[in-house]
């Protein structure tokens, strides 16, 4: 037997699952249907406990190929877990995953009226436990801080173009998901991947020819170092920036963020792209959001999610910056927004110069 005791008081009845070990983090919800091994190992989820809605989870086992980094959640919450996966690409299941990694887990949680309840109250803090508490004093007292440090890589690490190298292009990792590098490689780009607290100059002095800013977890106002080496690279060499980093290009350019009631998690978020009128469906994972007038007479906004009409894409007129909240390279997909990393190569090239 296990629990899962929110912030307001409210006790969940499941089983464990994963490492034994109690854990405390902010619980959030994610609506994809497939994907819960990118989910998994997305490092934005550093400090959070993972709520699945779907209700099947593991049922086509673990498959590292798909692993976009290395887990860094605090805990993960479904409906049922599958004991038996089948998948030819399958290496082991879920639950041995889960412990492998030190993540606790519990099964058999009403993810439903859990969902009903983040959504109606917002993100709130939640325990994985053996035993509920009498006292939530330790459960109200947790913060997100200090993630982006915790996942940034610790030291450079090149990754060679597929073919002929087109372009050079710094990455800094805030906690970058793999297949950003893969979509970047495989049109041709040698990418070098920094951590977080890289020096602008050390960017601007290697010759690159674009600087890609990469998604990560927490609040984007606590980067206060990162910010200010945006300051001095942006307009200075192309950029295009994923969720955090789109969070942290505003914050460089003199804009505000926002936290959200409970986010935005999940391969079916529909944006509008402002120019053209057509609405997208992607792929989300993000607690904080752009304030879109905060930015006015500096940045244009360009993507608008259709659901709540947040800030999902910021244009930097004269700078060539361009971001965007939702991830183009998402996968398990959707990848209709894949054509803004071909959109980046221009930026570089100079055939589209924003």
């Amino acid at each position: 037997m296990a629990y899962l005791v929110l912030a307001n008081g409210d006790i969940y009845e499941g089983r464990r699952m994963g490492d034994p070990r109690d854990s405390i983090g902010e619980i959030v919800f994610t609506t994809g249907m497939v994907g819960y091994l990118e989910t998994l190992t997305d490092p934005s989820y550093a400090g959070q406990i993972i709520t699945q809605t779907f209700p099947l989870i593991g049922n086509y086992g673990v498959i590292p190929e798909d692993f976009e980094g290395k887990p860094a959640c605090l805990g993960y919450v479904v409906r049922q877990i599958c004991p038996s996966p089948s998948n030819f690409r399958s290496e082991g299941a879920l639950d041995s995953f889960l412990r492998e990694h030190g993540i606790p887990g519990i099964c058999g949680v009403d993810t439903r009226q859990l969902t009903r309840t983040i959504r109606e109250s917002g993100v709130m803090n939640a325990m994985i436990c053996d035993t509920p508490p009498k006292d939530l004093s330790e459960i109200l007292a947790y913060r997100v801080s200090g993630v982006v440090s915790r996942v940034t890589c610790r030291e450079p690490a090149v990754f060679p173009a597929k073919g002929d190298t087109r372009f050079k292009v710094a990455l800094l990792d805030y906690g970058y998901k793999r297949n950003i590098v893969r979509s970047l490689t495989e049109r041709g780009c040698q990418v070098t991947v920094y951590p977080a607290d890289t020096a602008a100059d050390t960017i601007l002095s290697a010759g690159f020819d674009g600087l890609m800013l990469s998604n990560g977890p927490g609040d984007p106002e606590e980067n206060v170092y990162a910010i200010s080496q945006l300051r001095c690279l942006i307009g200075r060499l192309p950029v295009f920036g994923i969720c955090l980093g789109h969070q942290l290009a505003a914050l460089a350019m003199g804009g505000k963020t926002m936290k959200l009631k409970y986010g935005h998690r999940g391969g079916n978020q529909p944006v509008r792209e402002l120019q053209t009128g057509r609405t997208y469906i992607t792929s989300q994972n993000h607690g904080y959001a752009v304030i879109a007038d905060s930015l006015k007479g500096v940045g244009e906004e360009t993507w608008r999610n259709a659901n709540d009409g947040s800030c999902e894409g910021i244009r930097y007129p004269g700078k060539n910056c361009q971001t965007v909240q939702f991830h183009p390279e998402a996968c398990s997909g959707p990848k209709d927004t894949g054509f803004l990393f071909d959109a980046f190569l221009h930026q570089m090239g100079g055939a589209q110069h924003a």
